[in-house]
């Protein structure tokens, strides 16, 4: 069996993808749902609703960009199909489509406009396309459904421009024929690896994974590197390499299980991937517009609490705002994103670690802790190999009050921190513990109460094989 630093080693050559990595540097991006469900005021469709209900008069998709930008969203989400099957753009494989609705004399393309106003504002643009059609009359019939949903698949992968995830769930039911749909994932899959390499694929995909509520609830720990399957205690023994069994079932099947991926959760596991995790939750109780939510619609404080513990707690955050009738975003949709965007701005305004002298107990020779002054992958701080603690001082050049303290691992050499802690020096010389926790991950953000300090000091208590740190913030 492995020793502890051999398993350790094994981990840390788990690492992302480039299109991995792109979408976890986006951070917070948005949905919108927007279909015949918006006029008919349901959240689920059935597939009888007339084309003629979808009649946005004043869609502006320009406006969805401004109120994106204005909360800091990096990227757009569209509903392109629904589980009701009513395609927001003229798609050539079906009636059931926005060219036989009212919306622009049956000459309007909702994907076209969302699209381009996402590549004039500077945002990314991805498409949800729903596995499950409830107006198809080949759903349910296998192969023939396949072939309808790759045909419309390459319809939105090939005419909308450079595409940054595309969007799966697992809904599923009967067709006509009283048979449900097996979905042909591998194939979905090889489609969009050929026609758009650099899209993550997510939710029921190899790229990026729920988190396991719509709540906007998170784990304290959130590991990206995960089992791929376990083995039975005979396999481990004998340290072989079979197929799955049911103990993986059995350990994994709970996605909102609290630890997925420290050491002691990973020990007897058959291999590994990078999987991160996404969190998608709503600015309103529904998915769905309904006229009946403007008043409940999230507030900037709650949803400030959300990014926290998304954003800074290695997770990105996916947010939906639906449009309403008109083909806007609500006026207090629209308040509540632009105040919370003004308040991350101003709080993460200046870091003072930036003119600050930051120095670590320890360092290879080469990749020292000046490296992490510069929120980049250009350069790291490391110790050497073996060394799974580090120490690392950042002198401010004045005494200041102290709220936030922003930590980031290298993450192209894997997630390795197992636990830290960060502490603040008072005047009185004494240390101040005002954060600890587990896993860093691509960004972990400790907010506290002011703290009057020149000094910050985090320190790695354990790691897998060696800490590698891309970035420190003092705010």
């Amino acid at each position: 069996m492995y020793s502890q630093y051999e398993f350790d080693k094994q981990l840390v050559k788990v690492c992302p993808t480039p299109r991995q990595l792109a979408v976890e540097e986006m951070e917070f991006y948005a949905f919108a749902h927007f279909t015949v469900n918006t006029f008919t005021d349901k959240e689920w469709g059935d597939g009888t609703e007339p084309e003629s209900v979808f009649n946005p008069t004043e869609l502006d998709a320009d406006q969805w960009v401004d109120a994106l930008k204005a909360a800091g969203i990096k990227g757009l989400i569209l509903t392109c199909k629904h589980h009701d099957g009513f395609c927001l753009w003229p798609s050539a494989y079906t009636e059931h489509c926005v060219k036989n609705s009212p919306f622009r004399d049956g000459k309007g393309d909702v994907v076209r406009e969302v699209a381009d106003a996402c590549a004039k504002g500077g945002l990314k643009f991805g498409v949800y396309l729903s596995p499950w059609d409830r107006n198809s009359a080949v759903y349910g019939q296998g192969k023939a459904y396949d072939d309808y949903f790759c045909n419309q698949l390459t319809e939105l992968l090939t005419q909308y421009g450079e595409i940054f995830t595309v969007w799966f769930d697992g809904a599923c039911g009967e067709g006509p024929n009283g048979k449900r749909q097996v979905y042909d994932f591998e194939r979905y899959y090889a489609l969009i690896r050929k026609l758009q390499p650099d899209a993550a694929i997510a939710i029921c995909g190899p790229d990026i994974r729920w988190c396991g509520n719509e709540a906007g609830d998170t784990r304290e720990s959130e590991w990206s590197v995960l089992p791929t399957a376990f083995m039975t205690p005979e396999e481990v023994a004998a340290n072989s390499q079979q197929a799955d069994t049911a103990e993986f079932r059995e350990k994994t099947i709970d996605c909102m299980q609290r630890d997925l991926g420290s050491r002691e959760f990973l020990q007897g596991a058959k291999g590994y991937r990078w999987y991160p995790s996404e969190t998608d939750t709503s600015i309103r109780p529904g998915w769905f517009y309904h006229a009946s939510e403007d008043e409940r619609v999230r507030s900037a404080e709650t949803l400030i609490d959300i990014w926290y513990r998304t954003v800074g707690g290695n997770s990105t955050l996916l947010l939906n705002i639906p449009p309403d009738r008109r083909g806007l975003f609500h006026e207090n949709d629209v308040r509540n994103l632009r105040e919370m965007g003004d308040y991350i701005r101003k709080t993460f305004a200046v870091n003072l670690a930036e003119n600050a002298t930051i120095t670590a107990d320890r360092d290879d020779g080469y990749h020292t802790a000046d490296a992490l002054k510069v929120d980049s992958y250009d350069d790291y701080y490391k110790p050497f190999d073996g060394e799974n603690t580090a120490e690392i001082t950042v002198k401010l050049d004045k005494v200041c009050d102290v709220t936030h303290v922003v930590i980031k691992e290298h993450i192209p050499m894997s997630q390795r921190v197992e636990a830290y802690i960060v502490e603040a020096l008072l005047a009185d010389g004494t240390w101040k513990e005002v954060g600890k926790g587990t896993t860093i991950g691509y960004k972990k953000i400790e907010r506290f109460d002011a703290v009057a300090t020149d000094t910050v000091r985090i320190r790695i208590t354990d790691s897998r094989v060696c800490p590698i740190l891309s970035f420190i913030g003092v705010y």
